[in-house]
């Protein structure tokens, strides 16, 4: 039986199991590599999600080595102290919250890129490397890292794997699991393990690449990873069509992928998603549209394909369409999509962002829905989504002072994953499940899947110490 929650055993000869631990841990550590100042470890005790518990963690380790990391996991594993993998922490579902009297594997400073193969298209990393530090550096040889989630300036490549991150380019490009071929993984009790290949081909074995990405650091610490890149592409243009109905917007969005276009971007974002940006930034959207959707191509003939897009989005009753005339102009309507749930946190200081995923030809009631349970609750939820993946991300706005609102808001995000699910989807596009999701992630997999990933997980950590209470 895997357990959700593991006390440290006291050590018999001092009585003292805190004691015992960081004594242990920095045996193998250099003296700033473990942290124990309360108020610096309390600000490692959360992501970004909301309603999501968290314990307070006994230590912080900073390891930047995979020998380091190694003796944290046997440290662990001897003391049966759980481990919680941290990567930047701008994770929405609690994935990387503390558990009490764990350990906090902050992964931040193994932040090197080993290497950047022109020849064999790929990049070999560090977990804490920076996505958008990997995206420029693989820029100067020609080359693109596709995965951007809107936190990629600040979100690490770990991070990225551990959760499965997606981004805006994923309806051409694909997402994170895409682009991982192989990994350096160390296991609960200090083991290292290599998976997947350098190749572009490979078939050897069961894919365990691909079940390390999305695990969320419950089955093992990913140390090393070898990414797939591909050419650069030409530089994007964009193209901003208003509709006068959500329902409208999302016609269009099935006219284009029914057409056979290959768009780079196809992203939507509702009348309360463009109202809260302008608020925000100033940016001059439409504010009189009740759905404005982006498109984007990178092809060799950009204007072409925008002009093609265009006539479809005029077709499924599109109020205006106005593409972008040049770069600049292409990057200040990203960067507008980017702010959105920065944009939604400041309409009442709070929000819950989901990610409920469904089938392209059900966008339209996707998004009817929340509409109507925001009105049922009586919620202000915007809704901006990756639109060409029906990757949505309704985003409840609240005010976590007020006890009766923030009731509301936990029921109307509740009922968004059931809508989502009786739509044919899923409860998670790219957020993962971590604490926030736990209940809906047994009612998606159903009683026999969910017995086969425990059964997973009880062979890769036995103890249940990695990122404990996670997932299931």
């Amino acid at each position: 039986m895997i357990m959700s929650r593991i006390e440290a055993p006291r050590d018999e000869a001092t009585g003292n199991t805190t004691g015992n631990l960081l004594d242990r841990l920095r045996d193998g550590l250099p003296a700033d590599a473990v942290l124990t100042d309360p108020d610096v470890t309390a600000s490692y005790a959360n992501d970004m999600a909301s309603f999501c518990p968290a314990g307070v963690p006994a230590a912080v380790v900073l390891p930047r080595t995979v020998e380091q990391v190694q003796h944290v996991m046997r440290v662990a594993t001897e003391l049966r102290v759980p481990v919680v993998p941290q990567g930047a922490r701008t994770g929405l579902s609690g994935g990387a919250n503390t558990s009490e009297g764990c350990i906090a594997l902050s992964l931040t400073r193994m932040d090197r890129i080993l290497e950047i193969s022109p020849v064999d298209r790929i990049a070999v990393v560090e977990p804490g490397v920076v996505n958008a530090v990997l995206s420029r550096a693989v820029d100067e040889h020609g080359l693109y890292y596709p995965p951007d989630p809107s936190s990629w300036e600040t979100c690490t490549i770990g991070g990225n794997i551990g959760t499965a991150s997606g981004g805006l380019c994923c309806v051409k490009y694909g997402v994170t699991a895409e682009y991982v071929l192989g990994l350096d993984v160390v296991l609960a009790d200090g083991r290292l393990m290599s998976t997947g290949r350098r190749t572009a081909k490979g078939v050897a074995g069961y894919d365990l690449t691909r079940l390390f990405v999305g695990s969320e650091g419950s089955l093992g610490i990913v140390v090393r990873a070898v990414l797939a890149l591909r050419p650069k592409p030409p530089q994007q243009l964009v193209l901003a069509a208003e509709f006068a109905s959500a329902a409208a917007a999302c016609d269009a969005v099935c006219a284009i992928m029914a057409g056979g276009h290959v768009p780079s971007l196809l992203e939507l974002m509702d009348r309360t998603t463009v109202k809260a940006v302008n608020d925000l930034a100033r940016m001059g959207l439409p504010e009189t549209t009740e759905a404005l959707l982006l498109a984007a191509f990178d092809t060799s003939d950009p204007a072409a394909d925008l002009a093609a897009v265009a006539a479809l989005c005029e077709a499924a009753g599109a109020t205006q369409v106005v593409p972008a005339d040049d770069a600049a102009e292409s990057e200040l309507l990203l960067q507008a999509r980017r702010m959105s749930l920065v944009a939604l946190e400041a309409v009442k200081g709070t929000t819950m962002i989901d990610d409920v995923c469904v089938p392209r030809s059900r966008l339209g009631e996707m998004l009817e829905g929340v509409e109507r349970i925001a009105e049922k609750y009586r919620l202000t939820i915007g809704v901006c989504a990756h639109a060409g993946d029906g990757n949505t991300h309704p985003t409840v706005c609240f005010d976590a002072l007020d006890p009766d609102e923030s009731a509301r808001a936990r029921e109307s995000f509740d009922e968004i994953m059931a809508l989502g699910l009786e739509l044919g989807g899923t409860i998670t596009g790219e957020h993962g499940v971590g604490v926030l999701k736990k209940e809906w992630l047994a009612r998606e997999l159903g009683p026999v899947g969910l017995e086969m990933q425990r059964a997973v997980k009880q062979v890769f950590d036995p103890l249940g110490i990695l990122n404990p209470g996670k997932l299931f």
